[in-house]
């Protein structure tokens, strides 16, 4: 090699070498987030079993370690009580669970049905905000003997696009839940199901026990991606749903089912999830078993 050809060369290799120490793949920066993904601890209110005033409630699950609690919505319950209850507590309310998704689904065949959830909706969302919060638990639909698979796809994308500008005008984000609802049944198809609406403020409620009857949470977590929004947690037992009855496997104490800890927060970490909250969706108790949980799920997030 002549001394022309050389100095050539190594100029194409050093700015090679210097393309690859300032080139950082996509799926390296996922595996590798810059920052440590935090959450907080939130419990549904209705699981706390214990005859308390409202305020009372909120400071309990405050001095246990939870850090928020998810309301049913639209509520029945004094918004002003609420709303003075979570300032003297220091309580977070950042989601709510809309309360009639499943009673009139956004994919009944009857549109006078969809328009009340949707109306629904469209009240929790605004509720949300009024709370502090940001995002309305929703449940897309239901496949059943009267509404086929195809027909709930289309028609529960179109009840959601309607739903869109209510979350527009209130900034809130509507979150979609993985249900026992014989819908949405593989996390591609759910990938697709959000990105075929394509707005920023619809993504994914992920439940992370629901999903070990018919898959592996892990898996989910790393498709849906930064879809996710808000996770509910619980226990799975298949053993217990195989010997005992298919609603049997819940009744498994958080740490003790089948769920691979380690390898769901691995996958949450490696998305670099931006949501923030881990909501406890179990059987409830008094301050003893609530603590139990608490603890329990410090143990997971200590995982992260």
């Amino acid at each position: 090699m002549n001394r022309k050809n050389f100095i050539r060369s190594a100029t194409l290799i050093a700015g090679a070498t210097a393309m690859t120490a300032t080139y950082i793949p996509a799926s390296a920066a996922q595996v590798k987030p810059a920052t440590k993904v935090m959450l907080k601890k939130s419990l549904g209110l209705g699981m706390i079993r214990e005859d308390l005033t409202l305020a009372d409630k909120f400071k309990l699950v405050k001095d246990l370690g939870f850090d928020g609690l998810e309301l049913n919505s639209p509520t029945d319950m004094d918004k002003n009580e609420i709303l003075e209850a979570k300032v003297k507590s220091g309580i977070e309310l950042p989601s709510v669970v809309n309360k009639d998704h499943w009673s009139k689904p956004l994919t009944d065949p009857d549109p006078a049905v969809r328009q009340q959830c949707i109306r629904s909706v469209a009240r929790s969302l605004q509720e949300v905000k009024d709370f502090g919060g940001d995002t309305v638990l929703v449940v897309p639909g239901v496949v059943n003997e009267k509404v086929s698979y195809e027909q709930a796809y289309n028609t529960a994308i179109n009840s959601v696009r309607e739903l869109i500008p209510y979350a527009e005008e209130t900034g809130m984000q509507i979150a979609l839940e993985n249900v026992w609802n014989n819908f949405l049944l593989s996390p591609v198809e759910a990938k697709r199901f959000i990105d075929e609406i394509n707005h920023p403020l619809v993504g994914w409620y992920f439940d992370v026990g629901n999903i070990l009857r018919y898959g592996w949470p892990e898996h989910w977590i790393k498709t849906l991606h930064s879809r996710i929004m808000k996770f509910h947690i619980k226990e799975f037992s298949r053993e217990l749903m195989n010997t005992k009855g298919l609603r049997e496997g819940f009744n498994v104490n958080l740490l003790e089912g089948d769920n691979n800890w380690p390898e769901v927060m691995k996958a949450i970490s490696e998305i670099n999830h931006k949501g923030g909250w881990l909501t406890a969706e179990v059987n409830g108790g008094d301050r003893t078993r609530l603590k139990d949980i608490s603890e329990r799920m410090d143990k997971i997030i200590a995982l992260l």
